[in-house]
């Protein structure tokens, strides 16, 4: 069963992409996340009583949880959803954030003292290669300066928010570490509605079907599976399989969207899988 959890994390991470566009054009991107938290945590906090799970922790670990979510849910879901509200084109956006292996790579091995083979740098570099003919870069495509600043800052933040949960937070419950990690998100963007947004959320029927599928396949779902594989696997190999998100996105763009996906696409899509394939087998 657990074989089939990245496949299963990949189709749920790679929707969001498809609903983060109709939530940032009917709502302020903070505003949306912290409501989106909001629930989050409670559904966390009504699993773990329900499951008997104890949500008194010490200082630690709740420090240690909490910044995990600042840097997840906040910085790293804030910077992806502010880019794209002021227009950032979302396959680059993705396209930006997929380098998160490389910066995983290249840290886990000093920070956690993983060994990182050739192998796996191989694969990542195939991967990112494919990622790359997958989402092409638009020259003709404007990009916003405070997009990008946003999106790397998002790389950045879930780059060092792998590697901190690995490192840190790895000794709690998944619906506990899980619960406290979506209230550091959800203040984190409380916080920053407070100090330099005017929030605004326009419950349309499209922006309820989005926030749903968000909250209960997303954060509900997909992100328990990462938790799980980051406690299992090396960090090194659990976000190697980030690289097939971008072409995933771009299928169900084309199927969902009416997008158009070209032979290119589909020979990216190919070299990614191969990619991925590489840096996290045995």
């Amino acid at each position: 069963m657990i074989r089939i959890y990245p496949l299963i994390f990949i189709l749920l991470w790679s929707s969001a992409f498809i609903t983060t566009k109709p939530i940032v054009d009917n709502s302020d991107p903070f505003a949306a996340l912290a409501f989106r938290f909001f629930f989050v945590a409670l559904g966390f906090y009504s699993f773990s009583i329900y499951s008997k799970q104890s949500i008194i922790v010490n200082n630690r670990n709740l420090i240690e949880s909490l910044l995990s979510g600042v840097l997840f849910h906040g910085l790293y879901l804030g910077g992806v959803f502010y880019s794209i509200s002021i227009g950032m084109p979302t396959g680059i956006a993705a396209l930006i954030v997929t380098l998160q292996p490389i910066l995983t790579n290249a840290l886990s091995g000093p920070i956690l003292n993983e060994k990182v083979t050739t192998k796996q740098w191989i694969g990542v570099l195939l991967g990112f290669l494919g990622a790359a003919l997958v989402l092409g870069l638009d020259v003709g495509t404007d990009i916003p300066l405070l997009g990008l600043i946003a999106t790397i800052v998002a790389l950045i933040s879930i780059t060092t928010s792998t590697i901190w949960q690995k490192k840190l937070s790895n000794n709690l419950p998944l619906p506990v570490s899980n619960f406290y990690q979506a209230i550091g998100g959800c203040l984190f963007h409380i916080l920053i509605v407070i100090i330099f947004t005017k929030p605004y959320i326009h419950f349309t029927k499209t922006f309820v079907i989005a926030m749903s599928h968000q909250i209960f396949l997303v954060s509900f779902g997909a992100f328990t599976i990462l938790m799980f594989l980051i406690k299992k696997n090396s960090a090194s190999k659990t976000v190697s399989i980030f690289f097939l998100i971008p072409a995933t996105s771009a299928f169900m763009a084309w199927l969902f969207l009416n997008e158009s996906l070209t032979h290119l696409d589909f020979f990216g899509f190919l070299i990614a899988t191969i990619g991925v394939y590489i840096a996290t087998r045995d």
